[in-house]
This record gives C-alpha cells, structure tokens and sequence, in this order.
C-alpha cells in the first residue's frame, strides 16, 4: 500500500476504533440501574441515593461549598473522629455513631436509621466514613431495605457492585445483612425501639430506667 492511500486508511481505523470507544463507555453509563445511587463528585465517592439522602467517603474543607449547593442540612458520620476538623458550617448539623461492620448489631442500625429520617425531615442528609464503601455501604444497604422496601438482593448488588469501592472489604456487612429480620427491624424502628431483641444492653438499659422512674 502506498503512503498516500494508507493515511486516509489510519485515520478511519482510528475514527472506528475512537467511536467504539465512545459507545462502551455509553453503554457502561447506560447499564447503570437508574435506582441505584447515583455519582455527583468523584472525588469524595459522592453519591445521591434519594432527593435526601447522599453518600460518601470522609470529605474535607473543600467538600463545604458543594453540600451548601446540594443544601445539605445534617452530616451522619460513622467514625471514631469528629467531623470538627473540617465542618464548621453554622447551618450543618453533626451527627456521630461511630460502628464497625464486623461488630454491628441491630441496635446500631436502628440508631443510624433513626438519626437518618429524624435529619431528613429538617433538610437533605449526607452520611460518611473513611471511604464511603464498607460502613457507609452497610447503612445505605440496611436503609433501602428497611426503609425503602427493597429486596436484600437489590440492596446487597447495589452495595458490592455499585463502584462504593473494593468489594473484599463488604463481606461484614454482607454477612449481618443475610441474617437481618428486616421486618423487626422495621417494626422496631416505627415503635421507637433502641433494639430488636428485649435483652440488648440497650433495651435493658431502658427497661431498669423507666423501672427506677415509675418508683
């Protein structure tokens, strides 16, 4: 082949081959389930669950002007450290209920629930951890299926596949899912319950409480 006849020739296999390219990445954006959280910034591992509810890994000072523009109102923070260092905002509530996934119960679930609908109803609510995938992951998981009736199945592909972060780091949280009764969890939380079970610390607490006020 001559040089003049090969030029245009390359430059329509690059055509082709950029134009595949392009429809992948169409098609890797498209297979994304529209119910699943969706991406807002990359960098923090920001998602949007619902017009109230967001997710993500630990922001810091930067992430301020991006939740004043998506009026974020409460920030739920699942770790040890306090938010402090880098939220100062006067109008952002601070939330902290520190857990790890391969110690959680029922009783930090419903707390985290709990705390998630009492700050929805004042405004949209961001929760975070260090990386917004395993204890954020959990969360998120356990409030689609208590709260917004999904399947365990749904909630857990959403989870494990839906880009949060390395899949290896959710079987914790996996595990306490698949053996979760949601349906007392979900009655627990509409009567106020700290726990699923009458014999939890909590639950005891609250019982020998309410026992010394009525003496």
């Amino acid at each position: 082949m001559s040089l003049p006849r090969f030029i245009p020739a390359f430059c329509l296999s690059l055509a082709a081959l950029f134009n595949v390219t392009l429809a992948m990445a169409d098609d890797a954006a498209s297979s994304r389930p529209a119910e699943w959280a969706q991406s807002v910034e990359a960098k923090y591992n920001l998602y949007q669950m619902s017009p109230t509810l967001y997710r993500s890994a630990l922001p810091d000072s930067g992430a301020l002007p991006l939740l004043e523009k998506l009026k974020v109102g409460t920030v739920i923070n699942f770790l040890p450290e306090s938010d402090k260092s880098w939220l100062s905002t006067p109008g952002i509530d601070q939330v902290q209920l520190p857990y790890r996934t391969n110690h959680v119960d029922d009783a930090d679930v419903l707390k985290a629930l709990r705390a998630i609908q009492t700050a929805e109803a004042k405004g949209p609510v961001l929760m975070h951890c260090k990386h917004g995938s395993d204890r954020t992951g959990l969360m998120a998981a356990m409030y689609r299926v208590v709260v917004q009736g999904w399947s365990k199945e749904d909630a857990l592909n959403e989870m494990t596949q839906g880009g949060f972060g390395d899949s290896t780091h959710f079987k914790d949280g996996v595990r306490y899912m698949m053996q979760a009764d949601v349906d007392k969890l979900r009655t627990a939380l509409a009567n106020g319950d700290c726990s699923t079970s009458p014999f939890a610390m909590c639950s005891m607490k609250s019982w020998f409480k309410s026992a010394n006020v009525e003496k």
